[in-house]
């Protein structure tokens, strides 16, 4: 096969690079680009509010909150939930009046129309009176009084009202939509880095967490986990050599289960294969023959 260079448009070959060209400037086929690491949120960082984390806690998921946030996350949905609290039991109390009221207003009616038919002792007047009760004009019985109003959207014909339903008094978790309480919040100790050669602030830092116990630097590319009973987050490699093998934190002594270990979600994209496949694909018309 013919070898030339990029942008040479002389040879009889149909490069891939020409290919992909030509296709982004006709506007026709799909577009793909690899997603860089600004896109990618740190593995220290709240998941709510993409900043790192002041004081991290985390759920029993595994993903990583900074404490003020998702508390007023939680104290938010708690307000929203008494408030539709009260709208259903307000149109709740709405029926149930309406309901007496009409059952109040058909005892009425039968009553009226019993005293009614003991006044009239001539038959002839009951039957143009019920002749007249069953008229279907809209315009009877009072019913030019009733009629909706087409200037106001409320009282047409088409409007319905709508009928809430009782609302959920559980607070679902914003990333994992399980349900979340605050109990369940456990709060996280990062290890920095110490570096005295490093007079930079901690944000600005690329290094600025460790592994306590290997002093492995963390990062998004490395997998870490969290200590339930003391809150230190680890490497999972510390995790698979050293505390699997005696279920022993070496930080404090202290005996540990498998349940107390839990895996800590790293941040990611929107996208479904996060830290898999950080690609991002816009599909276009395709031209077919």
């Amino acid at each position: 096969m013919t070898r030339h260079a990029r942008n040479c448009t002389a040879g009889a070959v149909y490069t891939y690079h020409e290919k992909k060209k030509d296709a982004a400037a006709s506007g026709y086929g799909t577009n793909s680009q690899r997603v860089g690491k600004d896109s990618v949120k740190n593995f220290d960082c709240c998941c709510l509010t993409l900043q790192p984390c002041r004081i991290p806690v985390i759920t029993k998921d595994g993903y990583l909150f900074d404490k003020e946030a998702i508390l007023e996350y939680i104290l938010t949905k708690k307000k929203e939930y008494t408030r539709k609290l009260k709208e259903y039991e307000k149109q709740k109390q709405k029926e149930k009046d309406e309901v007496q009221e009409k059952t109040a207003n058909d005892e009425m009616e039968k009553l009226q129309k019993f005293l009614k038919g003991e006044k009239n002792i001539v038959s002839q007047n009951l039957v143009k009176q019920e002749v007249a009760s069953s008229s279907i004009s809209n315009m009877s019985n009072g019913q030019d009084k009733v009629l909706p109003s087409f200037w106001i959207p409320a009282k047409t014909p088409q409007a319905k009202e709508i009928t809430l339903q009782k609302p959920d008094k559980n607070v679902y978790c914003p990333i994992s939509g399980k349900i979340l309480k605050i109990k369940d919040l456990i709060p996280v100790k990062f290890a920095e880095v110490k570096d005295p050669d490093d007079k930079r602030s901690i944000i600005v830092k690329d290094a600025r967490y460790m592994c306590p116990i290997t002093h492995d630097v963390l990062s998004n590319s490395v997998p870490c986990a969290v200590i339930k009973t003391t809150g230190d987050v680890v490497t999972m490699e510390c995790v698979e050599k050293i505390l699997k093998k005696d279920w022993i934190n070496p930080l404090d002594n202290s005996k540990i289960t498998e349940e107390d270990i839990i895996p800590l979600q790293r941040g990611g994209t929107g996208y479904s294969a996060v830290n898999d496949n950080l690609e991002g694909k816009h599909e276009r018309p395709v031209l077919q023959a």
